[in-house]
């Protein structure tokens, strides 16, 4: 019996911290929109969370120091990350898009994975079903949303990208290839910076150039990823949209703008990134005995380091202070960092255990 091609979408809410802030206060539509920390007069410390296309339009971008982005934008519409009022918004659009689906994957607080296969028979149904998920939850939640439709996860997630916002794209699977070609090799799922460049060095420019060059090259630079990069350049993805059914963990990292030796803005920034954890874990009645926090330095290197607690806690206090120490390891003056991070896991429902206070 001849298996059943799959149809895979990839749901992306657009903008989606600062679309449920115009949703909330329609004054701020055509406005730039910053959410994140305090800038303080352009003297913040903390970084962008996201912001809206108004706001990109003067260069602004997720992840970026707060005070460049005052510098940029000083009259943008600066807003605090109100995570409590994201989740609530997140899991009315999980409940749509869960219904939609044969398998589903949450992929953070604004993305989705649904397997569809049964659901469409052809691409002309999956586009229908996609036009209808889009209308359903404009309808009910009053956001727009991108939706990428193609035969596995990876191409759904670039095509997902492809027209934003409010877009629809559709790339069958004799059209792969040809869609994926003219694209920077940098649209691939785990091709950074760094990565780009090496890349660019031997002439790999698009995802074309990478599915034409020779793939023992590739190894022997890149080792398994290497292997790893010209299937995806082929398009090539075998993994499942995978349920999960309960919380594993919850976590938090962002890429700063220039990498840093700034050690007062990497703690701050870890404290933020505390912060956004804690009120997760807070909106989902959840307490923790892990603590991790992630460093990537500018070559790449990446370390973790985690401390399970003798104690259960939902305590923002418990998780900044174990977050910096753990942290302070990695402070190095020699080293610049690219990258922080941090999670929370090893959960116990605050239904099941009465939580310190």
């Amino acid at each position: 019996m001849i298996k059943k091609k799959r149809i895979i979408f990839h749901v992306d809410m657009d903008h989606f911290f600062t679309a449920v802030e115009e949703r909330e206060r329609p004054e701020f539509k055509g406005k730039p929109v910053i959410v994140g920390a305090d800038p303080k007069g352009g003297k913040g410390r903390g970084v962008v969370s996201t912001c809206n296309y108004e706001a990109r339009k003067f260069g602004v971008r997720s992840g970026m120091p707060i005070s460049r982005a005052w510098k940029l934008c000083p009259e943008g519409i600066y807003l605090p990350v109100n995570y409590r009022l994201y989740m609530k918004v997140s899991r009315e659009i999980m409940t749509v898009l869960r219904k939609y689906a044969d398998k589903f994957e949450r992929w953070g607080i604004d993305e989705a994975f649904l397997d569809v296969t049964s659901k469409a028979k052809d691409y002309g149904e999956a586009e229908a079903l996609a036009r209808k998920i889009k209308n359903e939850i404009l309808e009910k939640e009053g956001l727009t949303c991108s939706i990428g439709v193609g035969p596995n996860k990876l191409v759904a997630k670039i095509a997902s990208d492809f027209q934003k916002p409010d877009g629809l794209t559709i790339v069958k699977e004799e059209a792969v290839e040809e869609f994926l070609a003219p694209l920077p090799a940098r649209k691939l799922l785990w091709v950074g910076r760094k990565t780009e460049q090496k890349l660019k060095k031997i002439g790999i420019k698009t995802i074309g150039d990478l599915a034409n060059h020779d793939p023992t090259v590739l190894a022997e630079t890149f080792g398994v990823m290497g292997t790893q990069l010209y299937l995806m350049a082929h398009g090539i993805d075998t993994s499942e949209v995978e349920e999960r059914s309960e919380v594993k963990s919850i976590s938090r990292d962002t890429t700063f703008e220039e990498d840093t030796t700034d050690f007062q803005l990497v703690l701050k920034t870890l404290d933020n990134l505390s912060e956004e954890v804690h009120k997760d874990a807070l909106e989902q009645n959840l307490s923790f005995k892990t603590i991790t926090v992630k460093v990537r330095y500018e070559n790449f290197e990446t370390h973790t380091h985690s401390e399970t607690l003798p104690f259960i806690t939902n305590r923002l206090q418990d998780l900044k202070k174990t977050a910096r120490e753990l942290m302070h390891d990695y402070l190095n003056p020699n080293r610049k960092i690219r990258l922080v991070g941090v999670k929370v896991s090893n959960f116990v429902s605050g239904e099941k255990q009465k939580t310190l206070i």
